[in-house]
């Protein structure tokens, strides 16, 4: 192991003599750095203020505890979805399989431009909405939520879940793009 050495010094302009800025990477670097963690892509869902169905596509989701069952889900402080989940204090995590690019392309657009026709869901027991066809669903109520830079934050307690087909693959988002992942 090497011994680390003494701090960067940085200068008033947030850039130490090594061109390292104060924070340490560029955006773009750490995009491009963290796009090499492979991850399973989702849509996170709930129901807007007039009771209309919001959603938006999130990688940054996992399990944080077994006992009691309990989510991570991070999501941008702009989003109208946390904005929904806030009103609602309910969501569900929608588990995308290979064949749902479409959903997850849909959902990644800003704003209400996510289009809801020709989604096939159900509202599940909060009133969230369950996308058709998923590899899994999982149905949450708010338990927490903390800044996260530009993210919020929000630990779901997790009251339902539902599994789809366990022969589909599940989509993954590596390097920027597309893949699955699948053991044929």
């Amino acid at each position: 192991m090497v011994p680390a050495g003494p701090p960067a010094r940085i200068s008033a302009t947030g850039v130490s003599a090594t061109g390292v800025s104060a924070a340490g990477v560029s955006a773009p670097e750490f995009r491009h750095a963290i796009g090499h963690l492979a991850t399973g892509v989702t849509v996170v869902t709930s129901v807007g203020a007039v009771g209309q169905p919001v959603g938006t596509t999130a990688s940054a989701v996992t399990s944080l505890s077994l006992n009691p069952p309990l989510v991570l889900v991070c999501l941008g402080r702009a989003s109208l979805t946390l904005e929904a989940i806030r009103g609602h204090g309910a969501f569900a995590v929608n588990v995308l399989e290979a064949g749902q690019r479409h959903l997850s392309a849909n959902f990644a657009r800003r704003g209400l431009a996510a289009a809801w026709d020709g989604v096939r869901y159900r509202p599940g027991p909060t009133g969230s909405p369950r996308l058709d066809g998923v590899l899994a669903a999982l149905e949450c109520t708010v338990q927490d939520s903390f800044p996260g830079g530009d993210h919020e934050i929000v630990i779901g307690r997790v009251h339902d879940v539902a599994t789809g087909d366990e022969n589909a693959a599940a989509l993954l988002h590596w390097r920027g793009a597309y893949t699955s992942l699948d053991d044929s």
